[in-house]
């Protein structure tokens, strides 16, 4: 490739492959990602990158003897492959890193890795097969559907994969940049940066192919929020009050299991024994004693509990605010189990939204948690 070398077969078929793609670039149908750089094809598993050509668009590189760019310094034979592969993903529809079928992502690698995670329907994330061609869609399916306002720990597959200091930030903080600005943020390590793909990549995977009628909208919620909030709409419509039994399987063992997937199973299975989930409510003494750890230790575990419910849930403490508003009027036959009723729905509260009973004036008869006489839709 070099003057007064002699060609290899393999550099006539590197010249063959440019010359087909540049006929194909120069299209009318590719017109709208020729003024993009050659960046916007790769992806942060390539190698060998030909790193004199990145920032160049696909205008300049098509228009350009294909002489002239094997002659720039640092081009070697691998390089000048590895353009070829990007420009070849160029005239793709698909965008380098999209999911494909059977695991693999759009490049036909193995999607499996360690920095994968398998998501339900059989599709994979693989933070390491996002090119920006690929982010660029999925930062504008967010704008398309007005998500800006939502925090990234609302939409989160988990939040024991998201930093906690990013939790309630909005996806508006990312929407306007490219996956190279992200990267120069300050804090914005890999780790965090696969956390945010991770985000925007669940919401495009759900709305991607969605058309909205005028008459309707889209609400994106975490799973265990609709059936737990219709449930408490249909205690708050009718006169029969819950047995502990109900609130345990309808209120209690959703929120728990929510909280595995987002503090772990250590967190869950606290949370659980000191709500009776399994027989008898046990103690933080019992349980630091059990656990080997000080009590102090098992406070600050399940505080985890209302942490996650701040970002997952937030109007969750009014819901439950409407539910125990409606225990505490109703009339049993029975005082005391009523009392006994409403000591446990204050214990299950005050362990997934402990701050309510600051921010709620008090009401006679129900001081150890408040309920206010009007609650905010």
């Amino acid at each position: 490739m070099k003057p007064k070398m002699a060609i290899s077969a393999e550099d006539f078929k590197l010249i063959g492959d440019f010359d087909s793609l540049r006929n194909a670039l120069l299209q009318e149908k590719y017109a709208d990602r020729r003024d993009k750089p050659l960046a916007f094809w790769a992806l942060p598993s390539d190698r060998r990158l030909p790193l004199a050509f990145l920032g160049k668009t696909l205008d300049e590189l098509v228009s350009t003897p294909f002489e002239e760019l094997v002659a720039t310094p640092g081009i070697g034979q691998k390089k000048v492959s590895s353009l070829i592969t990007l420009l070849t993903r160029a005239t793709q529809d698909t965008p380098p890193g999209a999911p494909g079928e059977h695991g693999h992502d759009g490049n036909g690698r193995d999607a499996t890795r360690p920095n994968s995670r398998m998501h339900p329907g059989g599709t994979t994330f693989n933070p390491l097969a996002v090119s920006e061609v690929l982010w660029a869609q999925w930062r504008e399916t967010v704008t398309r559907h007005d998500l800006g306002r939502e925090k990234l720990g609302r939409l989160a597959p988990t939040l024991q994969a998201l930093p906690t200091v990013i939790w309630h930030t909005l996806l508006e903080e990312y929407v306007d940049l490219t996956l190279a600005d992200i990267r120069q943020l300050k804090t914005h390590g890999e780790k965090r940066v696969h956390a945010v793909l991770e985000v925007f990549y669940v919401v495009h995977a759900a709305l991607a192919e969605a058309e909205v009628q005028e008459h309707l909208d889209i609400r994106l919620s975490p799973k265990f929020i609709l059936p737990l909030e219709k449930w408490i709409a249909e205690r708050l419509a009718d006169s029969k009050l819950p047995t502990k039994g109900q609130l345990r399987a309808s209120v209690v063992r959703p929120l728990i299991e929510q909280i595995e997937i987002d503090a772990g199973s250590t967190v869950a299975q606290l949370a659980a024994e000191r709500l009776g989930m399994n027989g008898e409510s046990r103690s933080v003494r019992d349980q630091a004693r059990q656990t080997g750890v000080t009590r102090a230790r098992v406070y600050q575990l399940l505080e985890e509990c209302g942490k996650v419910m701040t970002v997952r849930w937030p109007e969750g403490k009014w819901q439950l605010a409407l539910l125990g508003e409606t225990l505490q009027s109703a009339q049993l036959q029975s005082a005391r189990a009523k009392n006994e009723l409403i000591d446990f729905y204050r214990v299950i509260v005050e362990m997934f939204y402990p701050k309510s009973s600051q921010t709620m004036p008090n009401l006679p008869h129900f001081r150890s948690f408040a309920i206010p006489s009007s609650v905010p839709h």
